[in-house]
């Protein structure tokens, strides 16, 4: 059996190899998938060549004295005679938007150089995730410069996005999709081109000489995808042969909320196709992780668990996860979940689906919520901010405040949080610890860390002019610093899914707004964290098991941070208990001090 025959039957994650464009002994061999259509002319270069049909509906045709750079399309005739251009399904380039042809590529030429990151490279269980999310094109956009000389390139990020996350402590970079699309304000979530790295921002060897940098310089890039749905533009997947070959051929499965056309999972070639696409992206550009978009809509009809169950969607999670796993074992799979539906991070063969991670959406709800809220009625909502203990365990859990928390209205991160500026960011300071001292890996969208007023709009760069003004640029400064704690503190992260390591020392204390806790590492080392959520300055006294003297090695309210600087630096427990003041709005770690 071939390569051909094994995508056709839903059975390879390496139909790129075959399906396409290839260059080989002195040009070029076309081949695509249209079982349905009448006939297909190869245009390319403005020149149009008869391609050739097999009995499995696969259409080929060599060139000879082509190569790299040449610019094609496929004319297909269905079998009504309509005939229409399409871009290749698993075209490695695509001309830039708004022009759709495909665009021939050697997408073997780049040497890569990340041979020592790729021998440590780990799914992190046990080591420091805190994940940037990052939109490409709009974290910084050139000065004066308009549609598409707007964009930096892949090559001129590497010396923006690197440095910057790098100096920020972050460990990994999140890029919202990669993959080829023709319509800026879909954010890359409406797709055209599965194998395409979007040429915006340059060619494919550009996005992999960032990726190269980034892992040159102890950083992991996890890609966004897209999995569910693709973009209804008739140049690309939708119709692609004159039948349903990527949909459903039932009206009233075929379409999404979003206006796009849902891939059907129950049709094996679908399965190979998308299958193939994530394996493409980790093979090819050495990518860390993929987070899987929406998945409640491949668990359930319509996304919602009040639906059927999605038989086909689960089959292409367990069959796919499992696949990519055996290939890639050091390769995160991350789900972005909203349902309950259980053993999402358990492994397939013993019936989970297969992830490593899965959002927990229910933290993120839950805490921006509680910030929402007066600090004189949070004692009200106080199980807002404990309640994800109570099923953490459940599942390896990350958790997000993602670019979703701050479009369409919903105000940004600072923004939404209730009272004055200075509570807003001093409320801001204390969340952002809690996120960080919370067991579970760590997501943040690009802007959390200036402290955006101004919802993220992708035509325009973050608001990097705030870090002119004293409290922006020292709430940067202090997530810089927390960022760096974590990294520091084995605590914070070796033990993030062992239910022994976390120690609950005040849950319950509605009526100060305060909460308490211990994490410990493999050693037994502790660090305790406080949070006072009220707008009152507490006199608080924390339980301690250890008998040595600690020290605050965070403090939100100190001045540097723009707080009024009630420190508690070094303290000795009394009785098993430390004598703390605790600032409104104010975050505190303690561990013991090196005597």
């Amino acid at each position: 059996m071939d390569r051909i025959d094994e995508f056709i039957q839903g059975r390879t994650m390496y139909a790129y190899e075959e399906l396409g464009s290839h260059i080989e002994n002195g040009g070029v061999r076309f081949i695509t998938y249209a079982p349905n259509a009448k006939n297909v002319i190869l245009i390319c270069d403005g020149e149009r060549y008869q391609m050739n049909r097999d009995s499995r509906g696969v259409w080929s045709i060599f060139l000879h004295n082509k190569g790299e750079g040449a610019i094609y399309k496929y004319a297909i005739e269905d079998r009504k005679g309509e005939i229409n251009d399409r871009a290749d399904p698993f075209a490695f380039y695509s001309e830039v938007r708004p022009k759709t042809a495909s665009v021939v590529f050697d997408i073997d030429k780049h040497e890569w150089h990340d041979g020592e990151w790729l021998s440590k490279r780990s799914k992190n269980y046990d080591r420091p995730l805190n994940i940037y999310e990052v939109q490409f094109g709009s974290w910084k956009i050139k000065p004066g410069k308009y549609e598409d000389d707007r964009f930096y390139s892949y090559d001129e990020m590497i010396q923006l996005l690197i440095p910057y996350v790098k100096d920020m402590g972050y460990t990994h970079i999140e890029l919202m999709p990669m993959t080829e699309y023709p319509y800026d304000g879909s954010w890359g979530y409406q797709v055209s081109g599965y194998f395409s790295a979007t040429s915006r921002y340059g060619t494919p060897d550009g996005l992999m000489r960032f990726i190269d940098a980034c892992h040159r310089n102890n950083i992991g890039v996890i890609l966004d995808f897209v999995p569910v749905h693709f973009v209804r533009d008739f140049f690309a997947l939708h119709i692609y042969d004159g039948g349903f070959l990527f949909e459903s051929d039932f009206e009233n499965e075929r379409y999404s909320e979003w206006n796009t056309a849902l891939f059907d999972y129950s049709k094996p070639h679908v399965l190979s196709f998308v299958k193939s696409a994530i394996n493409f992206w980790c093979e090819k550009y050495h990518i860390d992780g993929i987070r899987y978009d929406a998945v409640a809509c491949l668990l359930y009809r319509y996304g919602k668990k009040e639906e059927p169950i999605n038989d086909s969607g689960i089959w292409f999670l367990k069959n796919t996860n499992y696949d990519i796993a055996q290939a890639h074992p050091d390769v995160m799979l991350i789900a972005e979940d909203s349902t309950n539906f259980p053993k999402v991070t358990a492994p397939v063969q013993f019936g989970g689906l297969g992830f490593d991670y899965k959002w927990d959406l229910g933290f993120m709800n839950d805490t921006i919520n509680y910030i929402k809220t007066p600090a004189y009625e949070r004692r009200y909502h106080h199980n807002k901010m404990n309640f994800s203990m109570s099923y953490f365990y459940n599942d390896l859990y990350l958790l997000p405040y993602s670019h979703d928390e701050v479009v369409h209205g919903k105000k940004t991160m600072l923004d939404k949080v209730f009272g004055m500026q200075n509570e807003q960011m001093a409320t801001i300071r204390t969340l952002y610890a809690f996120q960080i001292a919370h067991p579970g890996k760590k997501l943040n969208f690009m802007g959390n860390e200036i402290g955006e007023y101004l919802e993220w709009r992708p035509d325009k760069e973050l608001g990097w002019n705030l870090l002119t003004y004293p409290l922006h640029d020292s709430l940067h400064e202090y997530i810089k610093a927390l960022n760096h704690i974590y990294l520091d503190t084995p605590a914070l992260y070796t033990e993030d899914y062992d239910q022994a390591k976390f120690r609950w020392i005040d849950a319950d204390n509605s009526n100060q707004s305060v909460y308490a806790f211990a994490r410990s590492d493999f050693d037994g080392n502790e660090i305790y964290c406080v949070f006072n959520f009220s707008g009152v300055m507490q006199s608080y006294y924390l339980k301690v098991r250890d008998m040595r003297t600690f020290d605050e090695i965070l403090n939100s309210d100190r001045d540097i941070y723009s707080g009024t600087n009630v420190i508690n630096g070094r303290r000795k427990p009394y009785g098993g208990r430390i004598a703390l003041k605790l600032a409104p709005f104010s975050a505190h770690f303690f561990k013991a001090a090196d005597e």
